[in-house]
Parts: structure tokens; sequence; C-alpha cells
């Protein structure tokens, strides 16, 4: 994974990333309309309750609760800080004209909404017992102990928590443990498996289903890896510019490699060491916060272009996305990361989820002064101009004369 992010990274787009993101398009295209269409066959019922006990947190997969969290945990499909990097870092590398865009843009973000819905029908189609038992983490006996705990008081209060499918869903799809599998990849295998097998003649291929599901889900993650560690060398390269002005050109190939590299071995070193859960905590705090500065910028290009009038299209998202998310940055801070940091067992992890999130957020609040000062500033300096050229236009007139 690393060799290939960091080629696919150095290498110009139209060699690899553009060939490739073309031919995966049918894939993922093509699999989600045909989920589609067997959500519409199957009609499968949603099988978690609107509400559960843990709307109000202490749930065993997010802790918090449901706001502000759940606009921190679900990314894809929502308002998303990567695409916005993605959408000036490589697309406009791969459209033939400007115009384009707009169906590139806003017709990829709509079917992203799609792929955010039938996602959570396939999710919620499974039983919440089978749900759980996926999703919470049962590798040391503490964490079994733990689970069964949940699990017994849970089901005495009403909400049954016992497995209920999940033998049977092993044995059919081929994986020998589905338990504490945790991340949502093997959720959403699961969901979508178990709808494409009740398919009418489609039945009896679930160990198909599920792995095709799962080589449907490794191309978002190639996407993320090639995508994301280029636009990361760009960010990389403009920063280390300040001390040595050749590493901003893109194109200079050195710098591209060295750059890179540094890049590939940040996230690689998480996913040698296994340690990937140290920042993941912290994941959508710091996407929906690049959100925010993404809105920032769309808005400040609205009144430069002197649209002011239609500026609200991107503050209100902004406003809903920039306090919903600082707000669920300090409870993760207060609440998760930083009972963690007092835990000698998880004492690195919490200062570092601390310490990063605190500086995204520190980040994330100038950056959204300073352009409501940009934006304040100029709208005055346009009205004061308005007016100074009406009262020369009076002073000139027939009328005043």
């Amino acid at each position: 994974m690393a060799a290939y992010g960091f080629i696919a990274s150095v290498l110009p787009v139209w060699m690899l990333l553009c060939p490739r993101d073309y031919l995966s398009s049918y894939l993922k295209i093509g699999t989600i309309a045909f989920l589609i269409i067997g959500v519409i066959v199957v009609h499968p019922n949603l099988n978690m309750p609107a509400l559960t006990p843990f709307v109000a947190g202490g749930g065993p997969v997010i802790p918090g609760k449901v706001y502000p969290f759940v606009f921190i945990t679900i990314a894809c499909g929502a308002i998303s800080g990567f695409h916005s990097l993605i959408s000036s870092g490589t697309t406009p590398k791969m459209i033939a004209k400007e115009t384009d865009t707009r169906m590139i843009g806003y017709g990829s973000m709509l079917m992203e909404g799609v792929v955010g819905v039938v996602a959570l029908v396939a999710a919620t189609s499974l039983f919440p017992g089978d749900y759980f038992a996926i999703n919470t983490a049962q590798k040391t006996d503490a964490q079994k102990a733990a689970y069964v705990r949940m699990v017994d008081t849970h089901s005495a209060e009403g909400f049954n928590l016992q497995p209920r499918e999940i033998d049977r869903l092993e044995a059919e799809s081929g994986e020998k443990n589905l338990r504490g599998r945790t991340g949502g990849a093997v959720t959403l295998a699961l969901g979508i498996a178990k709808i494409f097998d009740a398919v009418p003649g489609l039945r009896g291929l679930m160990k198909y289903w599920y792995h095709f599901a799962i080589m449907f889900e490794a191309l978002f993650i190639l996407t993320t890896i090639d995508t994301g560690t280029r636009v990361a060398r760009f960010l990389v390269g403009e920063f280390g510019g300040r001390v040595y002005r050749k590493l901003e050109e893109p194109t200079w190939l050195p710098g591209a490699m060295l750059t890179t590299g540094l890049v590939v071995a940040g996230w690689g070193a998480f996913i040698w060491s296994g340690s990937i859960s140290t920042i993941w905590p912290m994941f959508g705090v710091a996407n929906q916060l690049l959100a925010a500065v993404a809105l920032c910028v769309a808005t400040t290009i609205i009144f430069n272009t002197g649209k002011g009038r239609y500026a609200w299209t991107t503050i209100v998202p902004l406003s809903f996305v920039g306090t919903t998310t600082l707000v669920a940055g300090w409870q993760s801070i207060a609440d998760i990361f930083w009972p963690l940091a007092q835990k000698p067992e998880t004492a690195a992890q919490g200062y570092t989820d601390t310490a990063l999130t605190a500086i995204l957020m520190a980040a994330a609040v100038i950056i959204i002064f300073d352009s409501v000062r940009s934006w304040t500033s100029g709208r005055r300096a346009s009205l004061e101009s308005a007016e100074g050229g009406t009262n020369a236009e009076r002073e000139l007139s027939p009328s005043a004369v």
C-alpha cells in the first residue's frame, strides 16, 4: 500500500490516477445502482430502532451523544473536507473544460449522498446484536467480559443486544470470525451481501457477495491513498517552500519524491506499527474542520467576485458545521482524549489526540475569524465606495447646478 501510494502520487495524473479512477467509477456507480435496485426489490427491514439507549452517550462504538458526535462520525454522504481538498488538488487536472466542473462536482456529491443513504440502509438491516458484536472491540479477555456485561445489562432493560444471525453470517460469508471487526467495512459488506443474497435468483451466493463488497470498498481505500497522498505532498511542498523555494513546484521531480516520501512514511508508520487507532478518533473532527475552511474559502470567493447576495449559501452550512465540529472537538478532548491521557496504558494516544485536536481547532478558529474580518471589511469598503460615487454624481448632476 505504501509503495502504491508513493508511485501514484509521483507519477503524472494522466498516467495512473485518471485511468484508474475512470475505470473504477464504473464499478462504484454500478454497484450502488445495483444496491438501490436490490433495496427496492428486497425491501429489507431496518432492524435498528430509531432511538437506542445510547442516544445520550455511553455507547460501545461512539461514547459521545448523538449530537454532536454523529456529525463527526458520518463523513461520507455529508459535508466533507476531504472532498474539498480533492476537488482542488486533482479534479482540475482531469477535466476537459471548466464547465465540466458543475456536473462532476455537484453530481458526484449527490452520488456521495446516495451512497450514504444506501450504506445506512445496508448497515441497519443487520440486527442490533449482530451490529454491536461486529463493531465492538473484543480482542482481550477484559474487552470480551465488558461486552458480555453490556449485552446482559441492556437486554435486561428491553434493548435486545443478543446476536441473532452472526453465526449464520460467518458460515455463509466464509469469514471465520466477524466479532470485533470494527471500522464499518465489515458491517457494510455484510449488509450489502445480505441484501443481494435476498434478491430472487441470487440466493446462496453470500460468500461471493460479501467478498465482492469488500473489493468494492477497497476501491474507495485506493482512491483515498493515491489522491490523499498527492494532495498532502502538495501541502508539504508548499510549506517546505518557505525554506527552499523549489519545493513549491509540484512538477519538480526531486521535490515531489521527497515530499511524497515524507507523507507516505507518516501514514505508513501507523499502518506498520498497527497504531492507526491512535489518531483515527480525531479523523471526523479534522475532516469537518477542513470542510469549514473550504466553506470559508468559497464564501470569500463569492464576496470577492461581487456576488455577496449569494453568500448565504455557504455561510449557513459554515455556521452549522463550524459550531457543531468545534463543540464535538471540545467534548472529544474533555470526555474522551484527556481521560485516556490520565491512564498509563493509553497516555500516548490521549496526549497525541488532545494536542492535535486542539491545534486543529485553534487553526480553524483563526481562519474563520480572519475570513469574517475579510468579509466585513470588504463589504464596508464596497458600501463606502458606492456612497461616494452617489454623492459625486449628485454634485455633477444638472439639477444640483
